[in-house]
């Protein structure tokens, strides 16, 4: 499997704007809180201080995490994939064969998806069950939950 994250331009500068905010805004604050509660005293009995600690390590894990899917990103140019398939970036509607509904999932990349508003990524299983697949046809995708049977209704692209 490739290390690279397949993302759209619009989500690689969501992530870069999210760690800039972190990086420049919200550590040298906690910074700042470090120094603080340091400057209090005695280190052992200061919750103030183990409690900016804790704050640091975690914004400095989510700080790592955000660099990481930078360093792997692969910018996807939408206009350069097939249209009348599902591909990365497009919007597929589909039949639930189990529920008779229908459901609407757009293929993003890594930081770029929303579950409740159907934004799902697409190295999920689910969106690589539908990768490929064509108006009509009919689909089903092993998920953790079980098998989803789907029909492909419309597939549709957003100009980015």
């Amino acid at each position: 499997m490739s290390d690279r994250i397949p993302m759209t331009r619009a989500g690689y500068n969501k992530i870069k704007a999210e760690l800039d905010v972190l990086q420049n805004e919200q550590m040298p604050e906690v910074e700042k809180r470090v120094a603080a509660a340091r400057a209090e005293g005695d280190l052992s009995e200061n919750a103030e201080y183990h409690g900016a600690r804790e704050t640091q390590g975690m914004l400095l894990a989510k700080i790592n995490l955000l660099r990481d899917k930078l360093a792997h990103a692969a910018i996807v140019d939408t206009s350069k994939v097939p249209k009348d398939q599902v591909a990365f970036g497009c919007t597929v509607v589909v039949k639930d064969l189990d529920f008779d509904d229908q459901e609407q999932f757009t293929l993003v990349g890594a930081g770029e998806e929303d579950y409740d508003a159907g934004r799902i990524n697409v190295a999920s299983p689910l969106a690589q069950g539908l990768l490929g697949k064509q108006v009509g046809e009919r689909v089903e995708v092993e998920v953790p939950a079980g098998t989803n049977r789907f029909e492909i209704l419309a597939i549709r692209f957003e100009d980015d």
